[in-house]
């Protein structure tokens, strides 16, 4: 089936209600001991302790692998857990990271704090790198992990090219695919193995849960379980339901969203207070032609480089904004702005102007287009009187 049809028939039975309800327990109770023993076999499948998953999360989890078309979804409270559960089962003392230079900030503190302190050396390597990965490979290296495209200067990776060089030494490939989603990007398909996502942001629309995803090949699924479980990661079933309920509408938002900002990234590339325009989906782009290649669409999260340099003039541009919100996150229907601060060890990130992440929302792209004229105007003002 396709992809729109999973997302509608994913995690649901084929009569009873549309929505499956949800099912909040901690305790189950059994008929007898041989009962109880039963569910021994399958303790993250089988309905047993509320802490491993109710009817709700398995639910979930249904839906997740069918979209992403894997061996078999863990469910977790947050993006982050998602990450964190999935490099703590690869890794272990002693072992060498492969982690790419433009990760999410929250991963990069990790690598350098808790994987660091548990004796695991961590490498920060150019998105660019492609297929000479292969050359940063040492005897201890135990995994490759990838952003595509990653946070804030939005590079594309050749995934599939550094996944053979990967795997030509039996070393698995993780992706975090929050951007594109499997909607837009099929991560196990093109060599993957461990795909995570923050399923707080698309999958979810609606900017009112946490919650992270990890869909796996068959042979890291066990490791990674039981990662989650020692840790004592544990879903709410009202959380679960939300992202089901999220997920029947991913394509139609999506693709929307898709729309919108493409016209949006369009109209700032022509305005003279704009350096450049940071989206792969553009012709014009740097990683446009990877992206073509490999991912169907392309999410509502670009980057945007002013050309001024003034704190002054990027806090009148910022607070002048009125439809796009300043906070973190996104994946929902409103749109957002944040200056983009990063950190980068391996190749520096070329800027001469200031630079500005934008999500696009379901608002009328037309009146997003005014609220950032004017807050151009607001910043031209500024630059102006500073002189």
């Amino acid at each position: 089936m396709k992809k729109d049809t999973l997302l509608v028939r994913g995690g649901r039975a084929p009569t009873g209600p549309v929505n499956p309800p949800v099912s909040r327990a901690s305790t189950i109770l059994f008929e007898d001991l041989a009962a109880f023993d039963a569910t021994r076999a399958d303790r993250f499948g089988a309905l047993r302790y509320g802490i491993h998953g109710t009817d709700t999360l398995f639910s979930l989890e249904h839906a997740i692998t069918k979209l992403e078309g894997c061996h078999r979804a863990i469910v977790v409270p947050s993006g982050l857990a998602a990450i964190t559960a999935a490099l703590t089962a690869v890794l272990k003392t002693g072992d060498h990271l492969l982690m790419v230079d433009t990760v999410y900030g929250p991963t990069r503190a990790f690598c350098d704090g808790l994987l660091a302190r548990s004796g695991v050396e961590t490498t920060y390597y150019d998105p660019l790198i492609g297929d000479g990965i292969a050359e940063l490979f040492r005897d201890n290296t135990r995994a490759v992990f990838c952003e595509s495209p990653g946070s804030l200067t939005f590079e594309v990776q050749d995934i599939p090219a550094i996944a053979k060089a990967a795997h030509a030494r039996s070393i698995p490939v993780l992706l975090d695919n929050t951007w594109a989603s499997p909607l837009f990007f099929d991560a196990l398909t093109k060599g993957v193995d461990i795909s995570i996502q923050a399923a707080t942001k698309y999958l979810c629309g609606h900017s009112d849960v946490m919650m992270g995803t990890i869909a796996t090949t068959e042979g890291w699924w066990r490791p990674i379980r039981d990662v989650v479980a020692d840790l004592g990661f544990s879903t709410s079933p009202d959380d679960c339901y939300l992202v089901l309920r999220g997920m029947r509408t991913l394509g139609v938002r999506m693709r929307h969203q898709m729309r919108s900002a493409l016209s949006v990234a369009r109209w700032l590339q022509t305005q003279p207070d704009v350096v450049r325009v940071l989206h792969p989906g553009l012709p014009d782009d740097p990683g446009h032609a990877l992206w073509s290649r490999d991912f169907s669409g392309s999410s509502a999260l670009f980057g945007v480089e002013l050309a001024s340099r003034s704190q002054p003039a990027l806090t009148a541009f910022m607070d002048s904004l009125e439809l796009f919100g300043i906070g973190s996150s996104w994946g929902g229907y409103e749109s957002l702005a944040l200056p983009a601060r990063f950190t980068r060890t391996d190749r520096p990130f070329p800027l001469s102007g200031t630079l500005v992440r934008l999500h696009v929302g379901l608002e009328d792209p037309t009146d997003l287009i005014a609220d950032l004229a004017k807050a151009l105007a607001a910043m031209r003002a500024t630059e102006a009187r500073a002189i």
